[in-house]
């Protein structure tokens, strides 16, 4: 079990350490979106399925409440959080709608959507992304694997360089962590 321990972290650590030697410009490109975004009163719209579900609220979380300073709040939502919006829209238009709808509903021009999906495959995040180019929306996805469809959609896209499911979720908190410590470092003076 030990040697396993070992495996799984020292894979965590080569995934980080090409992302360190690749995806740096990759990850400014977002923070440099998400921080435009903010600046010009818009919100950062997040949503993806399960784990990258929890990711979307995890972020929108550090966003509205704080990261390391108390300060003012930075606009984000999650659009995984609404059961009865995610649920009504799922029974009567299909699962694959349940961002999109939400999308053309509350996404406006200054506005990021970001779409987080471990394959890029997510049907669902797809056309959220679609419908958030049709509202006018930057597109960012966080992904993984080849980057699926949602890497070619988006306006950037980060890609983490492994198949592994949860080593690439791994990675996707350490990246948005990155993306908020810098946005909140940007942004916000502490409130005192």
């Amino acid at each position: 079990m030990r040697d396993k321990i070992k495996d799984i972290l020292l894979e965590n650590i080569r995934i980080k350490e090409e992302i360190l030697r690749t995806g740096i410009s990759k990850i400014k490109e977002i923070v440099d979106l998400v921080i435009d975004c903010l600046r010009k009163g818009g919100k950062i719209i997040l949503f993806g399925n399960g784990g990258s579900a929890s990711d979307a609220q995890h972020i929108a979380a550090e966003f509205i409440g704080r990261f390391k300073k108390d300060r003012t709040a930075l606009a984000a939502i999650a659009l995984t959080t609404n059961t009865s919006v995610l649920t009504s829209l799922a029974n009567d238009y299909g699962y694959d709608v349940v961002f999109a709808k939400q999308i053309e509903a509350l996404g406006q021009k200054n506005d990021i959507a970001i779409g987080i999906s471990t394959s890029g495959k997510a049907k669902n995040v797809i056309a959220g992304l679609r419908q958030a180019k049709k509202n006018g929306l930057k597109t960012i996805a966080i992904t993984g694997g080849d980057g699926g469809e949602i890497a070619k959609l988006a306006d950037a896209a980060l890609i983490v360089p492994s198949y592994i499911t949860a080593r690439i979720q791994e990675a996707h908190i350490t990246i948005a962590h990155i993306i908020c410590e810098l946005a909140e470092e940007a942004l916000c003076l502490e409130i005192k």
